[in-house]
C-alpha cells in the first residue's frame, strides 16, 4: 500500500483528492476505522481476484447473447466513466472503471481458459459455431402419427432421443416402441425433462419429452379424468424459485422452493416463503393451496413484499374484500333487474337456420357448440339476453354471432353490430355478406365512408325494417338512427368503446338482446367468479386445422427480411410489415420498396383518413398489394387469412400481450405461419426487452396466450369485465385471492352457503413427501402437491392414485403415506377439525369451535361408552390405542376414529 500511495499521491495535482488520500492512508497505516473502504479496495489490491479465479479448471462457461454481453460491458464502463469523472471534478476520492471492472476483452481472455459455449438467437458474424435451426415436432398427444413419424425419421436416418418423466414412463416408452416394431438402436431413451421437444434437419437429431407424446395434461390408461369447471390455469401451479407468492393469512413473499424437513418425528417437504426482513414462513405441502402464484402489476413494476406478523395485509385484504363487496352488489343488482325486465322470447329454430348452420365449411369445436347452445337458449327466453363470449383470436366468435343474429332475422327482428373501428366493421361486413349470400337477408355497412346520399338510403331502410343486418361503428349509436324492430346487438370488443358509447348501450341492454364478444383471454378463475353475476361463454379449443406459428427472433438483417417477404410471395401469401412510429412509417416503407422492388407495398396507420384507411385495407384485402407496412392498427380483429407473415420491427419497444396479439394476425388458415421479431443491430436492449422477446419465442403453441402474457392480459382481462378502478385492488392481493375473494362475496350476497374450508393441522410422525428419484421435475412436485393438497372426495385420492402409477410407476412408501394423509386432512376439514396429532399411543383431535360439524351428543357418549376417549374441554379429544401402533398403522388408526366421530363412508381399501 505505501509504494501505491507514493505513487497516487505524486501523480496527483488536485488538493482535495490529495487530503482525502492522506486520510486513507492515516486509516489503512493505523488498521482502524476500515468500514466503508469497499470503494477503494482496488486501490489497496490492484490484483484483486474474480469469481473466475474460484472456477475449478474443468468447469464450463456459458455464454448467453455475447453481443448483448459486450453491449451491456460498453454502456456499464460509459456509465462508470462519466460517475469517476464528476466525483473528481467535485473534489472527491475515486477508482478509474478501468481498475475497478474488467474491460470484455480482458473477460474474454481469462474464459478462454475454460471450456466456453455462446449461445445466440443470431448466428455469428465470422460463421463460425454450430447454426441450431429447430422446429417444433408438432405432435400435442397423438400417439399414432408420432409412431408414423419416428418410422419416418428412422428411414431418413435421423438420430432419435427421448426424455421420460420416470422410470415408470421409460419402461412404457419400451413397451410402446415394442409393440410397433421400431428400430430400437436408433432411439435413445433416458429419463429427464423438457418444456418442448424440437427437429433439427442440419443436426438429423430429434428430441422429444414422453410429455408430448401422451399429452401429459390429458393421457390416462385406466380411466379420463373427469375435467373440473374452476381448475386453476397450469401456469399458477408452476412456480419456480425466485416467484412473488401470496399467502392467503401472511401475504406477498418470495418463494424460495422446496425445503425436506423433519419437525417432531415426521418428515415433510416445505414451501420455504422468504418475507420483509429476512423472515422466513415454512408452509407444509398439505397447505399448499393457501400459497398462490402472485399475478398482478407490469413485469417492471416493483412488488412490495410483506413483514411476518405484520397488520398492513390484514388492512389491504379488508379494504379490497370492501371494495369487491360494493362491485358483486352492483352487479348482482344489474343482473336481477335484468331478470325481471320483459323481452322478446325467439322462436325454435326454422328449417332455414339448420340450413344455414349446415352451410358452415368447417367442424365446429366443442366450446362452440356450447357457445351456440347457449346463446339460442338465453334468446328463447322471454327476458333480454346479455351473453359475453371470450376467445382468442380466430376461434370461431364470429360464426356463434352470425347464428345468433340469423335466428333474430328469422323472427322478422333487426340486428345491429356495433365494431370499435371501421376496419372491423368492413372485415365484417365482408364476412357476414359471403356467409349470408344464399339467403335473402339484407346486410349493409354504416360508417363515415358512406357518401351522405348512401347513408340517408341505410338509414331509411332501418327506419322502414328493409335492412336485416346493419354493421357500424359507434355511429349506429347517433339519435338519428332509428330502427323499425331491433331485436338483437352485437357488440365486439365493448372495452375500446368510450363512455358516452357504453352508457347508450346500457340503455340498449334494458331493451333488446345483447350479445358481447372479447378476444381477452378470460381465464376459468375469473370466468368462474364472475359466472353467478355474467352470462359467459368461454371458447377455448383452437379449430382443428391450425397450426403454431414458427417465431424467429434476431437482429435486425435486411437480407432475412427480404429473403422472408420473396417466400411468402412466391407461395402466393401476403405479409405484414409493424412498424409503430407514424412520423417515420413513410421512410420505411421507401426503404422497404428499395429492399424489395418486386413487391407491392400499401401504408395503413390511425392518423390516416378514415376513406384513405379503408380503401387501403380493401385493396390489401383484394390482393392489390403484398405488404402492409402498419402501426399496431391490426392488433385487434383484423382476420386476412392470405397474410401468413409478420415482420415486426422494434419488437424491443412492444409489451408482451401486444407482440402476442400482433403475431396472432397471422396463421388463420391451414398455410406454416412466420413471424420475425426484430430488434436493433448494434444497440443495446433494456433487460426487460431481452426477457419478452425470448418468452414470445419460446411459446409458439396455439393457445399459449394465457402462459404467454399471464400479468397483462389477466389484469386487462379484469378490468374489461369488471371496469379499470379494479386494477390496483387485483395489484394489491393478487389475481387468484382477488378471485376467490369475489366468487366468495357473490355467493354470500346470493345466498348460498358459503363454508369457510377448516384448514386442518397434521402432525403425525411419518414419512409423507414425494421423493426425489420418483419425481425428478420440481415443477412437477410442487404441480402434483397442489393437487394432493386440492382433494375433495375419496375418488379425488383414488383418481390420484392411479394417475401417478400411471405417468411414473408404482408409488413409493413416502408417497402413499402422503396420499393417506391427504385423505385424513379431507375427512378431518369436513368434520371441522383444527388439528391432529398423534405419537403411537395417544391421537389427539383438536376440534374447530366454530365450525366443527361433529354432533357435541356424539363425542359425549363415546367418552361415557368408551374408556379409551377422554375429552378436555373446550374442545380437545385424546384417544388411547389399546397398543402402540406402528408408523404404518397410524393413518388406519386416525381414519378410524374419525369415522366413529361422522357418518363418514367405510375407509379406502389398503
Amino acid at each position: 500500500w505505501e509504494k501505491r500511495f507514493e505513487k497516487l499521491y505524486g501523480h496527483e495535482r488536485n488538493p482535495a483528492i490529495r487530503e482525502k488520500l492522506e486520510e486513507l492512508d492515516m486509516r489503512i497505516s493505523g488498521m482502524e476505522d476500515l468500514e466503508g473502504l469497499d470503494p477503494y479496495l482496488t486501490f489497496i489490491y490492484p490484483d484483486a481476484g474474480t469469481i473466475l479465479d474460484y472456477l475449478p479448471e474443468d468447469s464450463l462457461v456459458l455464454m448467453d447473447e455475447p453481443v448483448w454481453i459486450e453491449r451491456e460491458a460498453e454502456k456499464l464502463m460509459e456509465s462508470m466513466g462519466t460517475i469517476y469523472r464528476k466525483r473528481r471534478d467535485l473534489g472527491h476520492l475515486a477508482v478509474p472503471p478501468d481498475e475497478a471492472f474488467l474491460g470484455y476483452d480482458e473477460l474474454l481472455k481469462r474464459i478462454s481458459r475454460f471450456t466456453s459455449i455462446s449461445l445466440s438467437l443470431t448466428a455469428r458474424p465470422d460463421g463460425d459455431g454450430v447454426i441450431f435451426d429447430t422446429r417444433s415436432p408438432g405432435i400435442h398427444g397423438n400417439v399414432r402419427v408420432f409412431l408414423e413419424e419416428l418410422r419416418r425419421w428412422q428411414e431418413r436416418g435421423y438420430s432419435i432421443h427421448i426424455f421420460c418423466e420416470s422410470e415408470g414412463k421409460m419402461k412404457r416408452m419400451e413397451e410402446v416402441i415394442e409393440a410397433y416394431n421400431l428400430d430400437r438402436s436408433s432411439i435413445s431413451l433416458s429419463i429427464g425433462s423438457l418444456s418442448a421437444g424440437f427437429v433439427s434437419d442440419e443436426l438429423r437429431m430429434i428430441l422429444f419429452s414422453d410429455a408430448e407424446i401422451f399429452d401429459r395434461r390429458g393421457y390416462r390408461v385406466h380411466r379420463r379424468r373427469k375435467f373440473r369447471e374452476g381448475a386453476p390455469i397450469l401456469s399458477y401451479t408452476d412456480l419456480k424459485e425466485g416467484d412473488y407468492v401470496v399467502h392467503v393469512s401472511h401475504g406477498i413473499g418470495i418463494y424460495e422452493g422446496l425445503r425436506r424437513m423433519k419437525v417432531e418425528g415426521s418428515v415433510q417437504d416445505f414451501l420455504a416463503i422468504r418475507y420483509a426482513g429476512g423472515d422466513r414462513l415454512y408452509v407444509p405441502t398439505y397447505q399448499i393451496n393457501l400459497v398462490q402464484k402472485y399475478i398482478g402489476g407490469s413485469e417492471e413494476a416493483r412488488v412490495r413484499i410483506d413483514r411476518l406478523g405484520g397488520t398492513s395485509w390484514r388492512r389491504v385484504k379488508q379494504r379490497v374484500k370492501e371494495s369487491v363487496r360494493k362491485l358483486a352488489e352492483e352487479l348482482l343488482n344489474l343482473y336481477a333487474a335484468r331478470q325481471t325486465l320483459p323481452g322478446h322470447a325467439f322462436s325454435q329454430d326454422t328449417p332455414w337456420q339448420r340450413e344455414f348452420e349446415a352451410l358452415f365449411p368447417y367442424e365446429e369445436t366443442p366450446d362452440q357448440l356450447r357457445a351456440i347452445e347457449e346463446v339460442k337458449r338465453d334468446m328463447e327466453q322471454p327476458r333480454p339476453m346479455d351473453r359475453l363470449i371470450c376467445g382468442d383470436v380466430g376461434y370461431g366468435k364470429t360464426e356463434v354471432a352470425m347464428r345468433a343474429a340469423f335466428k333474430a332475422v328469422m323472427d322478422n327482428k333487426q340486428v345491429a353490430v356495433l365494431v370499435p373501428t371501421t376496419v372491423l366493421a368492413q372485415q365484417h361486413y365482408m364476412t357476414f355478406t359471403e356467409r349470408f349470400a344464399d339467403f335473402p337477408i339484407r346486410i349493409e355497412m354504416l360508417s363515415r365512408f358512406q357518401t351522405p346520399k348512401r347513408k340517408r338510403e341505410i338509414l331509411e331502410g332501418l327506419r322502414r325494417g328493409t335492412v336485416d343486418i346493419v354493421i357500424g361503428t359507434h355511429m349506429l349509436l347517433q339519435d338519428d338512427v332509428k330502427f323499425k324492430d331491433l331485436g338483437l346487438l352485437i357488440i365486439d370488443e365493448e372495452h375500446r368503446f368510450g363512455v358516452r358509447q357504453k352508457e347508450k348501450m346500457k340503455q340498449m341492454r334494458k331493451e333488446v338482446d345483447v350479445l358481447t364478444m372479447t378476444a381477452t383471454p378470460i381465464p376459468r378463475t375469473l370466468y368462474m367468479a364472475v359466472s353467478g353475476i355474467r352470462d359467459m361463454s368461454l371458447i377455448e379449443t383452437p379449430p382443428e386445422n391450425r397450426k403454431p406459428i414458427e417465431t424467429y427472433v434476431m437482429e435486425y438483417d435486411p437480407q432475412v427480411v427480404r429473403e422472408a417477404i420473396l417466400n411468402e410471395m412466391a407461395r402466393g401469401g401476403q405479409v405484414f410489415y409493424v412498424h409503430n412510429r407514424v412520423e417515420t412509417i413513410a421512410s420505411t416503407a421507401l426503404k422497404l420498396q428499395e429492399l424489395v422492388p418486386e413487391a407491392r407495398i400499401a401504408v395503413a396507420h390511425g392518423q390516416m383518413s378514415e376513406r384513405m384507411l379503408e380503401k387501403v385495407v380493401l385493396d390489401f384485402v383484394a390482393r392489390k398489394y403484398d405488404i402492409l407496412v402498419c402501426t399496431t392498427i391490426i392488433e385487434s380483429g383484423v382476420d386476412m387469412p392470405n397474410v401468413n407473415t409478420i415482420i415486426i420491427d422494434r419488437a424491443d419497444m412492444l409489451g408482451l400481450a401486444q407482440l402476442y396479439q400482433l403475431r396472432g394476425r397471422v396463421g388463420r388458415s391451414d398455410e406454416k405461419a412466420y413471424g420475425y421479431l426484430f430488434y436493433p443491430k448494434a444497440r443495446s436492449i433494456t433487460e426487460g426487452a431481452q426477457k419478452r422477446l425470448k418468452v414470445i419465442e419460446e411459446f409458439t403453441d396455439l393457445g399459449s396466450g394465457f402462459k404467454i402474457a399471464l400479468r397483462d392480459m389477466e389484469i386487462r382481462g379484469v378490468g374489461n369485465i369488471l371496469g379499470p378502478e379494479q386494477h390496483g385492488h387485483v395489484n394489491a392481493v393478487g389475481y387468484e385471492l382477488y378471485c376467490k375473494l369475489l366468487q366468495e362475496t357473490v355467493r354470500e350476497l346470493k345466498g348460498e352457503e358459503v363454508e369457510e374450508e377448516v384448514e386442518t393441522r397434521i402432525n403425525l410422525p411419518l414419512k409423507a413427501y414425494i421423493p426425489d428419484g420418483y419425481v425428478p421435475d420440481s415443477f412437477q412436485k410442487v404441480s402434483l402437491y397442489k393437487r394432493i393438497a386440492s382433494v375433495r372426495s375419496r375418488e379425488d385420492v383414488e383418481d390420484l392414485r392411479e394417475e401417478m402409477e400411471d405417468r411414473f410407476g408404482p408409488i413409493p412408501e413416502p408417497a402413499r403415506t402422503l396420499l393417506e394423509v391427504a385423505d385424513i386432512k379431507h375427512m378431518a376439514g369436513q368434520l371441522g377439525v383444527e388439528a391432529i396429532s398423534s405419537d403411537g399411543e395417544y391421537i389427539r383431535i383438536v376440534f374447530d369451535e366454530r365450525r366443527t360439524k361433529v354432533d357435541p351428543e356424539r363425542i359425549i357418549s363415546l367418552v361415557q361408552s368408551d374408556r379409551r376417549f377422554s375429552l378436555t374441554p373446550p374442545g380437545k379429544l385424546t384417544v388411547k390405542l389399546e397398543r402402540r401402533v406402528k408408523k404404518g398403522e397410524i393413518c388406519k388408526a386416525v381414519r378410524e376414529v374419525l369415522e366413529n366421530l361422522g357418518a363418514i363412508p367405510r375407509p379406502l381399501p389398503q
